[in-house]
């Protein structure tokens, strides 16, 4: 083997760890929202991007990205939360093909309660992959960057 190859298998071997990683902390945060306040992960990676939003709306496009979510898992989803009474749309002022979502009062009161919850097992869920020989490393960056 080569130095290219090693070095693909180096990044094939990182993109390993991170889904590995990503799939514990997901698996984690899943099950403590739905149990909790029968939010799902996306939903509340959602919401919580609503409320960190300056004038607390996004288009429909800002929430896919968001959430690494395609255009119609992304309506679908806001359908959902819609019908719940969590998100409402309103039409730009601006430009009246512009569709904003934003979080009703219902929405804000449920995302109050589900952040202690979804911190808590984000936390929980670092330390017990921090106790992972193959993922210490990569909880020890990814809370590195949180401290910056």
């Amino acid at each position: 083997m080569g130095i290219a190859d090693d070095a693909v298998e180096v990044r094939a071997q990182g993109w390993r760890l991170l889904a590995a990683l990503h799939g514990h902390l997901e698996t984690a945060l899943e099950k403590a929202l739905t149990s909790a306040v029968s939010l799902s992960v996306v939903e509340y990676t959602v919401m919580d991007a609503l409320r960190r939003q300056d004038g607390w709306h996004m288009r429909m496009q800002q929430l896919g990205r968001a959430a690494a979510l395609s255009a119609s898992a992304t309506t679908r989803l806001v359908n959902r939360l819609e019908d719940r009474g969590l998100l409402t749309r309103v039409l730009c002022a601006d430009d009246r093909r512009g569709v904003y979502t934003e979080l009703t009062r219902a929405g804000h009161a449920l995302l109050t309660e589900a952040k202690p919850v979804h911190d808590t097992a984000l936390a929980e869920a670092l330390s017990e992959a921090e106790r992972l020989p193959e993922l210490a490393d990569l909880v020890d960056q990814v809370r590195g960057a949180t401290k910056a």
